[in-house]
């Protein structure tokens, strides 16, 4: 009779577990529904297992101590962070895609063509951001429309800049109520001015709109119980964790997981959400409800609730549809989700909010709940995770009273199970190490949020996300950095000392080192990369979707055939030819005609140069950059792409 160690026969389960999930999971696509619901139940039932070990069999002795203290409140920590992980599931187990329902129903409404006002909410962005914009929602093929640029800024250039490209310039006296208040002033206006439409589209400032944005998303509506269209944001620039990783073309913005794959889940229940940007209500649902609800400084998730009270449906068409600018400033990232955190305590104390006695339906509550755990838990959690191993290194203090064998069994299967499934519907978006680095960066911000918005709702001003500016320079987040780089040396020094010697610890305590030692090691990993995301590298590349494509260029008295790597509406990369700096050069690009340009800088045989459109060339170039068919960016993981792309920003970090 064989004999296996403890440890190799608690891996039972997880080796089971892995060798069904990798033979089942390639059989079937992620949208045939009993195969989610099956994995999603696989990942429930090993959750509530695990959990169910934690808080029988790993806690320590109750009583008035630190080990009392430390173990059960980590417990608590991530007991939250399940019960929120298992509702994320049981979501997920569901799939719904609208596309054919579109496809049938745009011939109705464009018979129809209903009147759309195109609102273009904006505050302090700088002119090229919101030309982009402009000229996007100019482009769109829907002859029945007015562009509506809701100024809050109130600056008088801009309404120059509006006349000029035939669009209207809106403005009103104050600030009140934020953006949901500016888009109420331009319906009131409207109202007044007898001009009222059909359909609202709003967009962000920053938000360009496909030719088919008003196309696609109005055919939905052919269902009168449809309130509001929502499609999806993506980026044409990377967020902070991608740029500042090094990974833009190798791992997807932090946002896809929600648009790409929770929404669609979350349409299939019936509870998809208003998201703000990107969409389209019904003019007579904003009727019934008195226009933009502002009690909530996320006035769109509060928007889908209060139509939901009103018999009007919020649905989902899963489409790149428009594309706009994430974040490119750490800061700014952290304080986008930290607001978007808020306003959903916020709503949970509003009269559309779960313990509501408005007729609200069971599954709108709990799509409520199921927000506000998201943000209660896993960000604390988070945090947890990095400053409760040190409780052990530091006071010998419990942190899990187990065994290593005891949490193969039981954890391992639990971490699987869960990866699986995520990485299932996601089609591999769940690496780990990235995926935490991502939730921790602003962590201490949105945990902080999270607990402010619940205790006390009411009173904080709407912060504005500050997109564009001059991005060329290193700059080290201190502020920010300096948290992680603390709790990055005390996790060492701990280590260091714990391995060193045993002198604060019993024996049963020093069983479970190994547990906290591997939990150390990872946290290293994780804290190094955040980090390293704290250095925010210069921005050089405008665009992610990066189609090289030839090019004449003329200068000089000759002429070469080059690849345009990439333009943006100032300066363009040229690859292939070599030309000193402040060379006057003309180069041909498709759907512009001639471009000048004077090169900046030589790079091997690689050019940069500023160049100088006409008015007309710019608007053409925001068509062809951000209008047509397709979703900019990176969409999916690229797994040997990611590996390379983080040794080379760990190399570069170590050197400099």
């Amino acid at each position: 009779m064989l004999n296996f160690p403890d440890w190799v026969v608690a891996l039972a389960p997880s080796i089971l577990l892995l060798g069904i999930g990798l033979a089942v999971a390639p059989m079937f696509s992620r949208n045939f529904i009993p195969a989610r619901t099956a994995m999603a139940l696989v990942a429930i039932v090993f959750s509530l297992r695990y959990v169910t070990w934690r808080a029988t069999e790993t806690l320590a002795p109750w009583g008035w101590s630190l080990d009392t203290l430390v173990s059960w409140s980590f417990f608590a920590f991530e007991a939250g962070s399940i019960v929120s992980g298992v509702s994320a599931f049981i979501i997920l187990s569901r799939y719904r895609n609208r596309s054919p329902e579109a496809d049938a129903a745009a011939a109705v409404m464009a018979a129809r063509n209903p009147r759309v006002a195109i609102f273009i909410a904006t505050y302090n962005e700088e002119w090229p951001v919101l030309e982009r914009t402009i000229a996007g929602a100019l482009a769109c093929d829907y002859p029945n429309k007015t562009i509506y640029v809701l100024d809050d800024g109130r600056r008088g250039w801009l309404g120059e800049r509006c006349r000029d490209m035939g669009v209207v310039h809106v403005t009103r006296p104050d600030n009140r109520d934020s953006k949901a208040g500016n888009i109420n002033h331009a319906l009131a206006l409207l109202r007044a001015h007898r001009r009222v439409s059909d359909f609202v589209a709003v967009l962000d400032a920053d938000f360009v709109p496909h030719r088919d944005f008003l196309t696609r998303g109005l055919a939905l509506f052919a269902d009168p119980a449809v309130g509001l269209v929502q499609t999806p944001q993506h980026f044409f620039n990377p967020d902070p964790i991608q740029h500042n990783l090094g990974i833009s073309r190798s791992y997807p913005d932090e946002q896809r997981f929600f648009f790409d794959y929770m929404q669609p889940a979350r349409d299939a229940w019936g509870i998809a959400v208003c998201c703000g940007t990107s969409s389209i209500v019904r003019w007579s649902a904003l009727e019934a409800i008195g226009d933009f609800p502002t009690s909530s400084v996320t006035e769109d998730y509060l928007l889908t609730a209060t139509l939901a009270m009103h018999d009007y449906a919020t649905v989902y068409l899963n489409e790149p549809l428009s594309e706009g600018l994430a974040p490119e400033g750490l800061k700014e990232y952290i304080t986008q989700r930290a607001r978007w955190c808020l306003g959903l305590m916020q709503i949970v104390h509003s009269e559309a909010g779960p313990m509501s006695r408005r007729r609200l339906r069971w599954r709108d509550r709990w799509s409520i709940l199921d927000s506000a755990a998201y943000w209660l838990t896993t960000f604390p959690f988070k945090l947890a995770c990095m400053i409760y191993p040190l409780f052990y290194w530091y006071f010998g203090a419990i942190v899990m009273d187990a065994q290593l064998n005891e949490v193969i069994f039981y954890f391992v299967p639990y971490y699987l199970g869960t990866m699986l499934f995520l990485n299932f519907v996601s089609v591999g978006m769940f690496v780990p190490v990235v995926n935490d680095i991502s939730q921790l960066v602003g962590a201490w911000e949105i945990s902080r949020a999270a607990i402010t918005g619940l205790v006390r709702p009411r009173g904080h001003a709407f912060k504005v996300t500050m997109k564009g500016g001059d991005r060329g320079t290193l700059t080290v987040q201190w502020s920010l950095m300096r948290r992680f780089l603390v709790l990055f040396l005390l996790t060492l020094g701990g280590l260091s000392v714990g391995l060193a010697s045993d002198y604060l610890f019993d024996a049963r305590a020093a069983e479970g080192k190994s547990v906290i030692l591997f939990w150390t090691l990872y946290n290293l990993l994780v804290l190094a990369g955040t980090v390293l995301v704290c250095v925010e590298l210069p921005r050089t590349a405008s665009v992610l979707r990066s189609h090289p494509e030839r090019v004449v260029v003329r200068g000089a008295g000759r002429e070469w055939n080059a690849w345009l790597e990439d333009i943006n509406l100032e300066a363009v990369r040229l690859r292939g030819l070599s030309v000193p700096a402040g060379t006057q050069l003309e180069v041909a690009v498709a759907g512009l005609g001639g471009v000048s340009a004077t090169t900046t800088l030589l790079l091997g045989a690689t050019v940069d140069a500023d160049i100088f459109l006409t008015n007309q060339q710019r608007e053409l170039l925001v068509e062809k950059l951000h209008t047509r068919a397709g979703a900019p960016g990176t969409t999916g993981v690229a797994a040997i792409a990611l590996g390379a792309g983080l040794l080379r920003r760990i190399i570069a970090g170590t050197v400099h």
